[in-house]
């Protein structure tokens, strides 16, 4: 939903906490609405033949920054109302679930609020409201992936037509979100929301090609070949194949990775 323009009865809207008063500047209440209304009892309808005006200011008297507050407003809905999958929200935006770096201040209240009401878990919203929701709790590892020895190049996904991984410089965005999951596969790109939308793709090792590619996962037919040993600090070795991922060092031309 967004956060702007709904109807709704008071009463409940009272009793469901109104909007969470620890949200700063923008962003968030519409993802805590759009939670909270059906873990509480509640439901929601999208009304399209509805007539909506939405005036919008010529400029907005909002922080400049406003992805961060987007940001924090985001992870004060996944500690209080999304149980194990807050981690899903971390992951999205590439963070670490310990020491974010992130203040999202007391969230006791909202909690404390979350058990009075008796509200449902939020794998009963997976069930029954959005099962078409991507679940990524097989993920053991995450972040940008980098070379100890030249960190300030990242693994990135390149341009999605040639299916080829590549170096780029680190920026912490999406196509280079990498994603270590308890099956051994290397999951590289930006999070596809729904299983309706096109998800991360694979790296895999498939012997004919000297570089690493990137492709569907279930569309490669050797398991091994998409299956990675990755340790921290270590060597990132394929268990098909037992080569290893490896930058070579091109000097000024570069570092290509095969």
């Amino acid at each position: 939903m967004i956060g702007c323009s709904f109807v709704v009865n008071r009463k409940f809207f009272g009793e469901i906490g109104l909007l969470d008063p620890g949200m700063d500047v923008y962003g968030g209440e519409n993802i805590e609405l759009g939670i909270k209304v059906w873990l509480c009892g509640g439901s929601m309808e999208v009304l399209p033949c509805s007539r909506v005006a939405h005036i919008e200011r010529k400029k907005k008297p909002y922080n400049n920054n406003i992805g961060f507050y987007t940001k924090r407003n985001a992870l004060r809905v996944a500690e209080v109302w999304m149980d194990d999958y807050k981690s899903h929200v971390y992951i999205a935006w590439n963070l670490p679930l310990e020491n974010p770096g992130i203040d999202i201040g007391d969230v006791s209240e909202r909690k404390a609020l979350r058990k009075s009401l008796k509200c449902k878990s939020f794998q009963w919203y997976l069930d029954h409201v959005y099962p078409e929701m991507r679940r990524y709790n097989n993920t053991i590892a995450y972040g940008e992936l980098r070379n100890n020895k030249i960190k300030d190049v990242c693994l990135d996904q390149g341009p999605q037509e040639n299916h080829t991984a590549i170096l780029y410089p680190c920026h912490g965005w999406g196509p280079q979100l990498a994603r270590y999951t308890k099956e051994g596969y290397l999951h590289l790109g930006a999070l596809g929301t729904t299983i309706l939308l096109p998800d991360t793709r694979c790296l895999v090792d498939n012997v004919k090609s000297k570089l690493p590619q990137l492709l569907d996962c279930e569309k490669v037919k050797s398991s091994l070949h998409k299956r990675w040993n990755f340790i921290q600090h270590g060597a990132i070795l394929n268990k098909g194949t037992g080569r290893c991922l490896e930058v070579e060092n091109k000097g000024t031309s570069g570092h290509p990775i095969k």
